[in-house]
C-alpha cells in the first residue's frame, strides 16, 4: 500500500471553502483506479492545520491521479485560496520499496 499525507494550513475564515474543495478531491479520487480510502483530520491543538491521508494500491495509481487535469484544477484552487502550497509526503511500509 501507498499512503499519501497532504498538509495544509487554513485561516478559520476560509475553512468552509477548503473543506468543500477537499470533498471535491475525495470524490474525484474515489473514482480512480487504485484508490483505497481517505480521511481528513485537523489538529486538535492547532485547528488551522489540516491533514488528508489517502491510501492507494501503488505509487503508480497515486501519480496518475496526482497528474490528472481534474486534480490539478482543484489543487490550484486550494493553493490560491490558502496562499501557500500544500505539503505532500508519500509513505510505504518499511518492508516495501517504491519509486515516486
Amino acid at each position: 500500500m501507498f499512503k499519501v499525507i497532504l498538509k495544509r494550513t487554513v485561516p478559520a475564515s476560509k475553512e468552509k471553502e477548503l473543506l468543500a474543495l477537499i470533498t471535491q478531491l475525495r470524490v474525484g479520487a474515489s473514482g480512480q483506479e487504485g484508490y483505497i480510502s481517505g480521511e481528513t483530520l485537523h489538529n486538535a491543538a492547532k485547528p488551522e492545520e489540516y491533514v488528508v491521508i489517502s491510501i492507494w494500491d501503488s505509487g503508480k495509481s497515486w501519480r496518475k491521479w496526482l497528474e490528472s487535469e481534474a486534480r490539478i484544477a482543484v489543487q490550484t484552487q486550494i493553493d490560491e485560496l490558502l496562499g501557500t502550497p500544500t505539503i505532500c509526503e508519500t509513505y510505504v511500509y518499511p518492508h516495501m520499496t517504491h519509486s515516486v
